[in-house]
Parts: structure tokens; C-alpha cells; sequence
């Protein structure tokens, strides 16, 4: 199953927990009819002191019980369901920040330098350049068991948390196998389903606490003979934790239903991405022999279980409503000659290779010589241009990347400059670093560019930029989308003022002469998709009625390939054949400005998976018609594949 059909298959699944949370509501209003039926017969005897009977009760509870009665109980649990999940969707609108918060994440600094906090960033960055998204920001939750989430609606606000335990215990190796297992989340829209689910299981537990509410406070009320009050609020406390508990219950089943089948399919995707399955499953071995295990402390573990990479709490009926299948049952999907003795960890070494050691050794070892002399290829100078078919490639590994790639990202992060590395981990020099990315080759530009942003730009981003205009000249220009992804999480630790002037300053430095190229257009596309606040979700639209937007996107990338005009009408017209329109007309270079260009990727982002993969399909089409692709076409690829939240992993020769 390919990225595109898991993400249809997970908007399927969304579909389906919309119509399970009705029948849970459905659940909870009868039972919460009945039980206050109950309660109303009860204390509607007259007479206290006389013999209960059944009979006369029960009878009196089913005349109670009519529409009226219904209808009140059902309008007030849907009201509270409701209000509990709006707002709890406003609570985590920030994406995966709010759920590391919530499970007392701390955010690590990119520009650690505590070796164990280091070696998880490598790892992260590796996986994040090697599939094709921005390097998300990584929270530490200090705990001591060994566990980890991917949280957040999309790869642009999304989020890994790792313990404290698993950074200390896991070698490298594993801790990849782990990381990987969350990126499948990503990927896959496992993420965003469980943090849909949090939001919307929230009313429903909402019930519960209520009741809590409602008991405490009852015994501080005044009460006399003829006041039944605090008896109505016990009763009702009661009813309410009564229903509390169901709503729990049917919480506790969805979320299992929708989590454990998903961990069995991203732990073949960890072992697919990284083609080392001991590493993977060696950490579940850690996790099924270490003491405290993978459960986790944080107060609110058990509103987000569903997320974690391992069983972070524990359950009465294990079996039924666990999260997570059992660790031996993972593993031996991973490793079947498993002889079933788990592993006691011991701190891993978190010693970090520098930047002139080769940090894909161990990669190309389980490659083997041919793979690894493909990948060689891969980093030969990035002004060669790569081969046609690279982009087809690279579209089948959207949302499976491989080990080809992470070594590919090993590579390239290593050969960028230690001072531009470096550079991307701070606030002030990574945004240097994309205003220098943005400076012109020519002289007289540049100096203008220059002018206009030492008018624009804070004094130390300005300085920062001269400093490393230089060497971000003489960058490989295969590094320059790797770079950019490096210096995400500084960009978004900005506040909104300062990310408001970064932005400014960007259009600045576009404008400044007098013209926009498309290169400029793919880094300003990316860095306002992945810091600027997400829109409201639009409606779903149909790839047939895009047939504009297709034009003039289809345009713009024709033309980025400076083919000859009969040349870039046939590829144009190769890759129109692969939309589902009889007739578009290829527009001159000029009447595509970056205004519609913009446009329109904005709205080809509404499209469903699978228009987005025959969208992205038919621009491959037009890059490779001539036979190669180049580094310009392939940025601008990945750079519209990125708007469409389609993780392009790189393209390798």
C-alpha cells in the first residue's frame, strides 16, 4: 500500500470514527437515561421509611422514562460531548506542540550540545531530509521509561517526544528504529487521526469528570428536612461518573481499535526505511526487560496513550482495550527466529561522529557494494543532472523511504560547512541563512538585496548574512533544500512578530530586482508553509474542476526546464495526458506570475490523495521529458510536493 492509498485509507478511517463516536454518544444517552430514571423513581417516594419494592420502582422508572426525558438527557450529553471537543480541538489547534506540552515535553534546543540530546537530533534530522519534510522539533519528556510520539495534524506542525529512558538506554541504531516507527506516523496519517481522536474522545470523558465535580462539592451544600438538593446532586454525581466510566470504556476501545493494527504496519515501515530490523526490534526487547518498562508518568499518559511508540499505561483488560499489541508479538513479526528472552539495557554510548567522518558507514555496510555504489552516484556533484526516471523513484518512495536515502542524508548533512550546520540550529543565523540562500550571483543585485535588507532585517540577522553570503554562494546547490529543512525548528521557535519580519524580509530580498525566478518562489513556499499558521481546512475539491490551476502549474515547471519551445510543448502536452482534461494550453513564461502560481498550489492542496498523486505523476512527466532532470526542477518538484503535503524524499542519481 503506497502513501497515497494510506492516506485515503486513513481519511476512510476518520469517516468511521465519526460514525463509532455516534454510537458511543448513542450509548451513553441510554444509559444515562436509565439512570437517572432510576434515580427520579427512587426519590419519588413519598414515604422513606416504607419497604422498597421492586416491582412498583421499576414500573414507576419505565413511565419516566418517556421522549421528554430522553430527549432533555440526549440534548444535554451531546451538548457536553460537543463543547468538550471543540475545546479540546482549540486546545491542541497549535498541532503537536500542544500534546508534548500537555505530557510535560520539554523542547530541545537544536543547538544542543549534550551528547545524548545530540545524538537524537542527528537521528531525527537524517529521517527528516531522507523522506522529504522539514526537521520537526523534538520534545524530551524526563522519564525514565523508554517510549516516544509523533503528534501534530501535519508535517508542518508536527512534533516528536522521546523519554528521557530512551534516549539513555537505546544505541543509535535502535533509537533509528524507533525514530522511523514515528515518521511512519507521519507519514501514513496515523498522527493526525490519533490526534483527532484525543480531541474528540474528550467530550466523552468530559461526563466523568463532571460527576467527580458534582460529588466533591455536594457535602458542602446546606441541607435541611424539606431540601433534597445535595441527595439530587449525589444522585446526579453518581450517574454521571456511572456514565463516566462507560464513556471511558468506549474511549479506551476505539482508541485500541484504531492503534493496534496501525503499530504493526510502522513497525514494517521502521524496518523498510532503515533495512535493519534488529534495530527496531531490539528496542522492544529493551522496553519487554527493563523495570519500568515503556510506561510513562506524565498525568496526562493516558489521554494520549494511543500515541506512543510502546504501552505507556497499564490496563485492567489488557488484552481488549490495550493500545498496543503485545511486545512479543511485535517482535517476532520483525524477527520470527526470536528466541524469546528480552534485553536488559544498559546507557548507550551517545557519542556523535564529527563532520568529516563518514556517519552512513554503517548504511552502506547493510547496502552491500552494488547499493552502495549506486549511492555514490547519488553524491557526485550536484551541478550533474539525474536521470529521468529519479523522479518516479523518488514519487513511488513518497511515505517509504528507504536506506538509500537516509544514507543519502547522512552525506549530504555531513559535506554542508560545520559553520552553515551550526548555523541552521540558532534563531538569529538561521534566518541569515535563507536570506543568503535568496542572495543573486550577480554583483549589482546582490548589493541591492543587501541595502534592502539591512533596512528590513534585525541588525544581528543582517550581520549574520554578510558573514555567510560567501560560502552559501559556493554551497552545493543539492544542499540548499537539506540546509532549509535543518534550520526549521530554530524557524519555528520564532515568535509571530519576528516570524511577521523574517517573511517581510524574504519578499524583500525577492523583489529587490525587479523579478521572481521560480527558485525563489520553491525556499519562500516552503518556509511559509512549514511557519505560518495553518489555514482553516478547506472542502475537498476535484481534480476536474482544477483544470486552471493544473495549467498554470503545469506551465511554470515546464519552463523552470529551459527546454527549447518545441521541447517544452511536448512535454507539456506528456504531462497533461495524464490529467483527466482533453485540451490545456501551455501559457508563455510571462503569464505565469508567482500571484497564480501561488494560487494556484494553494487550491491543488484542497485535492483528495489520490488527484494529488496523478497531479504529482503528470509533473513528473514534464521535468523528465527530456530526458534528465535538474537540480532547479527537482527543488521545484519537492518544493510544490511539500505545499501539497506529499513528502518528496530527495532524488537520487
Amino acid at each position: 500500500m503506497n502513501f497515497f492509498e494510506q492516506q485515503e485509507r486513513s481519511k476512510r478511517n476518520t469517516s468511521k470514527l465519526v460514525v463509532v463516536m455516534c454510537l458511543a454518544v448513542i450509548s451513553l444517552v441510554a444509559i444515562s437515561s436509565v439512570a437517572v430514571a432510576a434515580i427520579l423513581a427512587l426519590l419519588s417516594q413519598r414515604d422513606p421509611n416504607a419497604p422498597f419494592v421492586a416491582g412498583s420502582w421499576f414500573t414507576q422508572m419505565i413511565e419516566l422514562l418517556d421522549w421528554h426525558l430522553v430527549g432533555t438527557i440526549a440534548v444535554l450529553v451531546i451538548g457536553v460531548v460537543i463543547a468538550g471537543s471543540l475545546f479540546k480541538h482549540f486546545q491542541l489547534r497549535s498541532g503537536g506542540k500542544a500534546v508534548a506540552e500537555s505530557l510535560n515535553g520539554r523542547p530541545i534546543d537544536p543547538g544542543t550540545t549534550d551528547p545524548e540530546e545530540r545524538k537524537l537530533l542527528n537521528v531525527v534530522e537524517e529521517m527528516a531530509i531522507a523522506s522529504g519534510i522539514s526537521v520537526p522539533p523534538v520534545y524530551v519528556m524526563e522519564d525514565d521509561s523508554i517510549n516516544a510520539f509523533a503528534a501534530g495534524h501535519t508535517p508542518q506542525d508536527a512534533v516528536i517526544g522521546v523519554t528521557r529512558g530512551c534516549i539513555r538506554l537505546l544505541t543509535r541504531e535502535e533509537l533509528q528504529g524507533v525514530i522511523a516507527h514515528e515518521f511512519s506516523h507521519i507519514f501514513h496519517g496515523d498522527m493526525r487521526l490519533n490526534t483527532q481522536l484525543v480531541a474528540t474522545l474528550n467530550g466523552i470523558l468530559l461526563i466523568g469528570l463532571i460527576g467527580y465535580i458534582l460529588l466533591r462539592s455536594a457535602p458542602f451544600r446546606r441541607s435541611n428536612s424539606r431540601d433534597n438538593s445535595v441527595m439530587i446532586m449525589l444522585a446526579i454525581g453518581v450517574i454521571l461518573i456511572v456514565v463516566g466510566f462507560a464513556g471511558t470504556f468506549f474511549g479506551n476501545v476505539i482508541k485500541a481499535a484504531v492503534s493496534r493494527q496501525r503499530e504493526f504496519l510502522a513497525d514494517a515501515s521502521s524496518v523498510q526505511f532503515t533495512r535493519n530490523p534488529s534495530g527496531i526490534a531490539n528496542a522492544l526487547k529493551k522496553i519487554g526487560g527493563y523495570q519500568a518498562g515503556s510506561r510513562v508518568q506524565a498525568a496526562n499518559a493516558s489521554e494520549y496513550s494511543h500515541m506512543f511508540f510502546s504501552r505507556a499505561i497499564g490496563s485492567a483488560f489488557s488484552t481488549f482495550m490495550a493500545t498496543h499489541p503485545p511486545l512479543e508479538q511485535r517482535i517476532r513479526r520483525i524477527q520470527p527466529e526470536w528466541d524469546g528472552n528480552f534485553a536488559s539495557p544498559q546507557p548507550a554510548a551517545a557519542v556523535e561522529p564529527g563532520p568529516e567522518t563518514d556517519r552512513s558507514h554503517a548504511v552502506l555496510g547493510m547496502l552491500g557494494a552494488a547499493a552502495a555504489g549506486a549511492l555514490a552516484g547519488a553524491q557526485s556533484p550536484a551541478q550533474a543532472p539525474l536521470r529521468a526516471d529519479a523522479s518516479r523513484e523518488s514519487i513511488e518512495a513518497i511515505g517509504r523511504p528507504g536506506a538509500r536515502h537516509v544514507a543519502y542524508a547522512q552525506q549530504t548533512i555531513a559535506a554542508i560547512d560545520p559553520e552553515l550546520r551550526e548555523a541552521a540550529h540558532d534563531a538569529y543565523s538561521a534566518r541569515a541563512l535563507i536570506y543568503g540562500l535568496l542572495l543573486d550571483a550577480s554583483s549589482p543585485v546582490r548589493s541591492r538585496q543587501l541595502d534592502t535588507l539591512e533596512q528590513h532585517a534585525e541588525p544581528e540577522v543582517y550581520r549574520y548574512t554578510t558573514r555567510f553570503a560567501i560560502k552559501l554562494a559556493a554551497l552545493d546547490p543539492r544542499a540548499r533544500l537539506p540546509l532549509l529543512g535543518l534550520a526549521m525548528p530554530a524557524l519555528k521557535q520564532l515568535s509571530d512578530a519576528q516570524t511577521a519580519t523574517f517573511n517581510s524580509g524574504l519578499v524583500q530580498l525577492i523583489i529587490a530586482d525587479k523579478q521572481i525566478s521560480l527558485m525563489e518562489w520553491a525556499l519562500y513556499r516552503i518556509v511559509a508553509h512549514n511557519t505560518e499558521p495553518l489555514p482553516h481546512s478547506p472542502k475537498t475539491a476535484a481534480l476536474g474542476n482544477l483544470r486552471d490551476e493544473c495549467q498554470v502549474l503545469l506551465s511554470a515547471l515546464v519552463h523552470a526546464g529551459r527546454m527549447g519551445d518545441s521541447q517544452a510543448s511536448a512535454a507539456f502536452g506528456a504531462a497533461t495526458a495524464r490529467l483527466p482534461f482533453k485540451e490545456m494550453e501551455f501559457l508563455p513564461r510571462d503569464a505565469v506570475s508567482i500571484a497564480a502560481l501561488d494560487t494556484a498550489v494553494n487550491r491543488l492542496g484542497q485535492l483528495t490523495p489520490s488527484d494529488k498523486q496523478s497531479l504529482i505523476q503528470a509533473l513528473a512527466l514534464a521535468v523528465e521529458h527530456d530526458g534528465f532532470v535538474t537540480v532547479t526542477e527537482a527543488e521545484l518538484l519537492r518544493a510544490i510536493a511539500d505545499s501539497l503535503n506529499c513528502p518528496l524524499p530527495p532524488l537520487l542519481a
